[in-house]
């Protein structure tokens, strides 16, 4: 194994994702609708990586396909050095183990029926079989890492407020002691109040626990706190990766630029200008020819509606799909 690989926890090569469009009386395939679109990225072990983009670009599709809950079109996912995308049965569900997920709704992805004691404890099962006793003392021992009281075991998930139930969703998702843990918009549907607690609680963990994570997110603000790195996609494919430094510094893909001037700026007497995209998203089933972004772009060239731009490293640790550089 070579030196990337044993650092990278995470490498997602040319990953694609499409839905097939089925149409007429026989209900044949007639098109595609293209979710992710020939997306590649690395994560290093202990490192968080931010996923950012407005509804619709393919993000949750992107963790979704690396979880394996939804079957990739094409393309390579090698966690910890082994390619689990072709993966089925017993060998994917021994891998999986090792990677989590924290849903975006803390209402719908808990199961109102068990007692939260039963929830968190629920994947430890599937996988071990263990002491119950020295179990369901780990479980309360875990409550309590992630802000929760000993007694909340023994209740059910209506009886907590959405932060409350959010940490047991990211409860349940250390259970097993994952390597990697995909957090879907964990914040987005929680209080402005609450979300710097449950930001701070998965900054804590990361630390204590050693985990990686594939941030997902469409605050730029809150993806700056969470991550080391940045990535940015429109319309179901990566159109610039870097640190969060240079990222927030010194955007070099127009459609970045125009997320970041849409951050509001705290101090009143520093100017800032807005920059307005014109038009709609394009529909990923019908995308434009050449670069995704050239019918909203104010820089396009005749070239960008011809020819569609690849991710390549324009400065160190700075990558950018787009004919400008």
């Amino acid at each position: 194994m070579n030196t990337t690989q044993q650092e990278n926890l995470l490498e997602v090569n040319n990953l694609k994702t499409y839905y097939p469009i089925k149409g007429g009386i026989l209900q044949r395939t007639v098109g595609h609708v293209k979710a992710v679109d020939d997306v590649s990225f690395e994560i290093k072990k202990g490192e968080t990586l931010g996923l950012v983009g407005e509804s619709g670009c393919g993000k949750s599709t992107t963790g979704r396909t690396i979880l394996q809950l939804q079957n990739a079109t094409e393309g390579e996912i090698i966690f910890n050095g082994e390619d689990i995308s072709q993966l089925r049965g017993g060998k994917l569900r021994k891998i999986r183990r090792d990677f989590q997920m924290i849903f975006q709704d803390p209402y719908s992805s808990l199961n109102p029926k068990q007692m939260v004691g039963d929830i968190i404890s629920e994947p430890v099962l599937n996988y071990e079989r263990v002491n119950k006793k020295k179990l369901k003392e780990e479980m309360m021992d875990l409550l309590i890492k992630v802000g929760l009281p000993h007694d909340a075991y023994y209740k059910y998930p209506h009886e907590f407020s959405g932060g409350q139930r959010q940490r047991i969703g990211i409860a349940r998702a250390l259970a097993l002691r994952p390597k990697l843990i995909i957090a879907d918009e964990p914040v987005s549907a929680l209080d402005v109040s609450v979300q710097s607690q449950v930001l701070n609680l998965l900054k804590e963990l990361q630390e204590q626990f050693d985990l990686t994570y594939l941030f997902i997110a469409h605050d730029l603000s809150v993806v700056k706190h969470m991550s080391d790195r940045i990535g940015v996609m429109y319309l179901g494919g990566l159109v610039e990766i870097a640190d969060k430094e240079s990222m927030y510094e010194e955007p070099l893909h127009p459609y970045t630029q125009a997320l970041i001037s849409a951050i509001p700026e705290p101090d009143p007497r520093k100017k800032t200008e807005r920059i307005i995209l014109q038009g709609d998203v394009p529909s990923p089933a019908n995308p434009p020819t050449g670069c995704p972004f050239h019918p909203r772009c104010a820089h396009a060239k005749p070239e960008c509606k011809q020819k569609k731009p690849i991710l390549k490293e324009v400065k160190s640790g700075h990558q950018v799909a787009c004919h400008l550089y």
